[in-house]
């Protein structure tokens, strides 16, 4: 079924590296792994891979500088980027994320949740990350539907200011992808926004509130910001 998407690894630790090509392969993915930001920022760049897993700590370059050069170049920026960090490294997957990242790790993790992170990031990618068009999204008893700007939980309608419904779109429509605080906004506000727009986690908590059930899809992510899961 995965025959023909190529993976990139850009990673330096050998027991990880092993770990990540071994359940990949097994998924039927093509899969490579490189040991230096530098190279593996070259090697992207030759091969257009349909993912990139990347590590932050790399000899060369860093993963942050990587990503960073990967999603400022127009042949590079559509590649989905999967951050792999420690756990201490929270401030640096904050920065990841804001430089385009679409999802990040923490290490240790297990090989069932890196698999699932792939496949929604590929989905993602092909634009079949849900059950109808990005019109009218349906997650079990959540529907979100765009150009009525309605919102469903369990057939009862759900009453959203502009903004709330703006971050609930943004987010249902990328499942499982993470979004720092700053870029969530910027992606539902903009830049010409009164001060107190800029309290994101105010209009999280008042959305969580009026979903009801649904509210356990938005899925908070410590030091980094949210993320829509379904599952």
């Amino acid at each position: 079924m995965n025959t023909g998407t190529n993976i990139v690894i850009v990673e330096d630790e050998d027991d990880i590296i092993d770990v990540l090509v071994y359940n990949l392969m097994r998924e039927g993915f093509s899969a490579k792994a490189i040991k230096r930001g530098d190279e593996g920022l070259n090697v992207i760049r030759q091969e257009l891979p349909d993912l990139v897993i990347l590590d932050l700590m790399l000899p060369g370059i860093d993963g942050l500088s990587v990503c960073q050069q990967l999603k400022a170049d127009s042949k590079t920026k559509d590649i989905p980027i999967i951050v792999v960090s420690a756990k201490s490294e929270d401030t640096d997957v904050v920065i990841g994320l804001g430089f385009g990242a679409d999802d990040y790790l923490a290490k240790p993790f297990s090989p069932r949740e890196l698999l699932a992170r792939v496949k929604v990031a590929l989905r993602r990618k092909q634009g079949s990350q849900t059950s109808e068009t990005n019109d009218r999204l349906v997650y079990d008893e959540l529907v979100v539907d765009s150009t009525r700007h309605e919102v469903l939980v369990s057939g009862e309608l759900v009453k959203l200011t502009a903004t709330e419904f703006r971050i609930l779109y943004q987010l249902a429509s990328n499942p499982r992808k993470a979004f720092t605080r700053e870029r969530l906004l910027n992606r539902v506000v903009g830049d010409r926004i009164i001060v107190a727009d800029r309290n994101i986690d105010v209009h999280i908590r008042s959305l969580r509130k009026k979903l009801d059930t649904a509210a356990v899809m938005i899925e908070t992510i410590r030091g980094v910001g949210y993320r829509f899961s379904p599952e």
